[in-house]
């Protein structure tokens, strides 16, 4: 069991306010005390969409107070919109021989940077690779890749199903307003699908984080 508090310790949340990312600190907060939460089932905690570790060191530190393991998904070239040229691209993420993204040296630098390295699985490739080579049940899948319709849909058909009896789906960027269509409405359409499902229900809403929890078989395929 993990301590009470569902807060990190001053160390942690520096680590993760110092990493390269987008995800604020209020969101963070409720994704780490999510990952408490579901660390209680025993089971290991996954992130689909990792970039350079931002959300990691949380996912990282709460296993550690659970003593479970985090696991992370990500085949580190970027999603469409941290490409050069677009909105969310930065320059430093770039390999500076092959003029392609790399971000799993941050993201090591990341995790060695906050004492985590011996908590947290990477699997570098694509996701519906991982997930349908993925046998085991998960506390959390925590959904955070690609923006379009293609892939947040596969983050959840691949990973949705082996969210544990009472484990958690935390979906990230969810945006019902049209105007997001780019950032955040596939996210949303996925949101939309786990709540149709009958599989989940919702436990909190945290700007544009849901927190969703597994109450029953469902049907995955719906929506």
């Amino acid at each position: 069991m993990p301590p009470a508090a569902a807060s990190p310790s001053p160390e942690i949340l520096a680590a993760f306010e110092g990493a390269k990312g987008f995800m604020p600190a209020d969101e963070g907060l409720a994704l780490y005390a999510a990952a408490l939460a579901a660390g209680r089932l025993g089971l290991p905690l996954l992130e689909v969409g990792t970039y350079c570790g931002r959300s990691t060191v949380l996912l990282a530190d709460a296993a550690r107070r659970c003593g479970v393991t985090a696991v992370t998904v990500d085949h580190h070239r970027g999603s469409e919109e941290q490409q050069p040229g677009w909105e969310y691209h930065d320059p430093e993420t770039v390999d500076p021989e092959l003029g392609v993204m790399d971000t799993l040296p941050a993201f090591r630098r990341t995790l060695r940077r906050a004492g985590l390295e011996d908590h947290v699985v990477a699997l570098v490739g694509r996701s519906p690779q991982a997930a349908a080579l993925w046998r085991a049940p998960l506390g959390l899948v925590f959904v955070d890749g690609g923006h379009t319709d293609e892939h947040a849909g596969a983050d959840y058909e691949g990973w949705a199903p082996h969210v544990a009896e009472g484990g958690l789906l935390v979906i990230h960027d969810v945006f019902p307003d049209p105007v997001d269509e780019f950032t955040g409405q596939a996210p949303y359409r996925v949101y939309l699908r786990a709540l149709a499902s009958g599989a989940f229900t919702e436990v909190s809403v945290t700007g544009s984080l849901r927190v969703l929890r597994r109450t029953g078989a469902g049907d995955l395929t719906r929506g």
